[in-house]
């Protein structure tokens, strides 16, 4: 039971932080179903414009610029607390986009574009002090031997439950 609800501040069961939509179990479904109702949305603009003639380039410029931007904006901070059935609404846009030809066959699917802008990410904030995040950055492991290569030279921190797990500095340590 969690405490007494104030009377001047009325209490919700989500909320939208800088576009992305929590709710109170840290659970990530209402945004996936926002963004993806949103491409849909983007889909349709895209099939008019097709109708009336914009070539095919351009759709797809158009479609990486406003659906694929939508799919993976943030996503190192929340794709790790979504489900494997929101992950795969997100995966049922791109295919949707390849299926219509607004998106290039060759599109890379929404797990290896975040897999890459996490990459990117981790390995600007290990090697950048003054990045904001760096301080969450566990230090440097001192052993003298390595059993088991990896992409960093920190120590791993204990991990106390799946919420933790989620987390991106986590998910990065323990990352292959």
């Amino acid at each position: 039971m969690g405490p007494p609800p104030l009377t001047d501040i009325p209490r919700v069961s989500s909320i939208k932080i800088l576009g992305v939509t929590i709710s109170n179990r840290l659970s990530l479904s209402q945004h996936v179903q926002n963004v993806v109702m949103s491409c849909a949305q983007t889909v349709h603009a895209l099939r008019t414009l097709c109708s009336h003639g914009m070539n095919n380039a351009t759709l797809q410029i158009v479609f990486k610029s406003v659906a694929v931007a939508k799919l993976v904006y943030a996503a190192s901070a929340w794709y790790g607390f979504c489900t494997a059935a929101d992950r795969d609404r997100l995966e049922a846009v791109i295919r949707r986009g390849k299926r219509s030809g607004f998106c290039p066959v060759d599109q890379p699917t929404v797990r290896e574009m975040v897999d890459d802008a996490d990459d990117t990410m981790f390995s600007l904030l290990i090697n950048n002090s003054n990045h904001v995040l760096h301080q969450l950055v566990p230090p440097p492991r001192n052993t003298c031997y390595d059993l088991r290569p990896r992409h960093h030279d920190l120590s791993l921190t204990h991990k106390p439950n799946k919420i933790v797990d989620s987390d991106f500095i986590i998910r990065m340590l323990f990352k292959n």
